[in-house]
């Protein structure tokens, strides 16, 4: 079995060039999207339309309830799982997303191992965090590690808690866990490629247009219902979703629908400078630039040249 990954930031083209590989290749796709596994939030997360699940079959869509939290060993396991299930029938697998961390944890084994979730510290650790604020709870973690504290901002209060966690949890700092998993990891032998624009601002451009096309497609109705029946709850992942976040406050009244899809795009901006950021660390990617080529065949073409070369 081939085993190929298709990375970038949101709307760079990956998932029709996935379709496509699959398609060439006799493979099936795995998506390695944290939010397109919540069944009911299509639109905002851009999943695969009716008509490109009938051409290529996928995995990981639709696999958890919005309302419930998700891990990374969560989505290793069910990923893991699919691999088995196409190899089994003679097919290829094409990875296909935009969280790295989930490429990651799948082909290289870096996942927190079996660590368990402690709830109670973490409800400790969030109270903390609203009594003293983000500032002070990032400071204990920069006491305890602080590589990891200069890797994480003190806004993002979850891998914060996470890192000072597996701290309590293993002995060991997050930073010294996760040489470890990278030693011990077993890496599964993929092509990785990912896409990029030599010209920044045709990327963002594809952006303002994919908003642009969920608004018109129903974005404001799919968050109101979602929303309406209790399936965003506050605090969970979904409700942080970039594109729910910002509809919400437009179906609660406090703000139009016009600043609503600013915000999403900027955001989105914003979002794929991160995505960038973290596949560019990777030195495994072979990137691809589609305002290299004038078609989409063509950039498919080149792909598959990649993978060629790669798997001889």
């Amino acid at each position: 079995m081939k085993l190929i990954s298709v990375a970038g930031p949101t709307a760079s083209g990956k998932s029709d060039l996935a379709l496509m590989l699959a398609e060439h290749l006799g493979g099936e796709i795995i998506s390695f999207d944290s939010m397109q596994i919540y069944c009911g939030m299509d639109i905002g997360t851009a999943k695969p339309t009716a008509a490109e699940l009938a051409r290529v079959p996928h995995h990981m869509l639709d696999v958890t309830d919005p309302r419930e939290n998700f891990s990374v060993a969560n989505f290793v396991a069910g990923a893991k799982a699919a691999l088995a299930d196409i190899e089994a029938r003679g097919k290829n697998a094409i990875l296909c997303g935009g969280t790295g961390l989930y490429q990651d944890s799948l082909v290289y084994g870096t996942e927190f191992g079996e660590l368990e979730a402690d709830e109670a510290y973490r409800a400790e650790l969030a109270e903390f965090a609203n009594e003293h604020g983000n500032a002070a709870l990032h400071a204990l973690l920069a006491q305890k590690d602080p590589e990891a504290a200069e890797k994480i901002h003190m806004n993002n209060v979850k891998r914060v808690i996470r890192a000072l966690e597996i701290i309590k949890q293993s002995g060991m700092t997050k930073t010294e866990w996760d040489k470890r998993a990278k030693q011990n990891a077993k890496a599964l032998p993929c092509t990785m490629l990912a896409l990029n624009y030599r010209d920044r601002e045709k990327l963002y451009a594809r952006i303002d247009k994919r908003v642009d096309i969920m608004l018109e497609s129903g974005l404001f109705e799919e968050v109101k219902h979602l929303y309406e029946n209790g399936l965003l709850p506050e605090g969970s992942t979904a409700y942080d979703a970039i594109g729910y976040k910002e509809m919400l406050a437009c179906v609660r009244g406090e703000e139009t629908l016009a600043d609503a899809a600013e915000k999403i795009k900027l955001a989105t901006r914003h979002y794929a400078k991160r995505q960038l950021t973290w596949f560019l660390r990777n030195k495994d990617i072979t990137w691809l630039y589609p305002d290299d080529y004038g078609t989409k065949e063509e950039l498919c073409a080149a792909a598959l040249t990649v993978i060629a070369e790669q798997n001889r």
